[in-house]
């Protein structure tokens, strides 16, 4: 069972599984916040950790990692850009910012293939295992055509979703809820209605106002990963 859990909770029901997320990203971010201690602006880093954590996630699951290792990429992920930052070691000018991540995201999945493969051979486990050596090949191909079309499903889906928290903050929490249902969970005007007890002008109006913030926050963070 605590095998289990490590893994990130296979064999618990949906509820469970999330709250488990839900605690593995806390720690995971406080633990990423007290390794970052002697540099500046922690709340700088806490917000990038929030927007960024679930891409990285989400893209080492997609490659074959388990739960645990998909956290340790992330927080490696994240402390080499804190530490390189420190360095100035990106320059705009030799790319995109989302190519970057992306680089540093694949090199830190690749650490923990290897990683995981020098642990199974340490404990005299037969590493012939083509599901899994076949990922890792796949990604140290230098065209690396595999990892680039995850990442730009995942990028897409992450940048909605935490454009969308961004907005949440900034609207009252009337308007987001009109606007989740009718938007984004896609509901009938009438059934929205219905089941907030609002007008239909209402709904109209949290669409179009909650809208044209949500179109700001992406436009903006957009141009910041250019």
């Amino acid at each position: 069972m605590a095998e289990k859990a490590r893994r990130g909770g296979v064999g618990k029901s949906p509820k469970e599984g999330k709250k488990g997320l839900e605690q593995a990203y806390e720690q995971t971010r406080k633990s990423l916040i007290a390794r970052l201690e002697n540099w500046e602006d922690q709340k700088t880093w806490d917000e990038f950790y929030q927007t960024y954590w679930r891409l990285i996630y989400s893209v080492g699951l997609k490659a074959g990692l388990r739960s645990d290792e998909a956290f340790d990429v992330v927080q490696e992920t994240i402390l080499s850009i804190a530490k390189q930052s420190k360095k100035r070691l990106y320059d705009p000018k030799q790319g995109s910012f989302k190519t970057w991540l992306m680089n540093m995201t694949r090199w830190r999945i690749n650490d923990q293939f290897r990683k995981r493969k020098k642990d199974t051979a340490m404990a005299g486990a037969d590493w012939e295992d083509d599901r899994k050596t076949a990922v890792i090949d796949r990604f140290e191909d230098p065209k690396g055509d595999l990892l680039e079309r995850m990442w730009d499903v995942e990028w897409k889906k992450n940048l909605a979703e935490a454009a969308l928290s961004r907005v949440k903050a900034q609207v009252s929490p009337k308007q987001y809820q009109i606007f989740h249902y009718y938007v984004v969970k896609q509901w009938e005007a009438r059934k929205v209605q219905e089941h907030l007890g609002v007008s239909m002008a209402q709904v109209y109006l949290a669409k179009h106002r909650v809208g044209a913030v949500l179109k700001r926050e992406l436009a903006r963070m957009e141009k910041n990963a250019d």
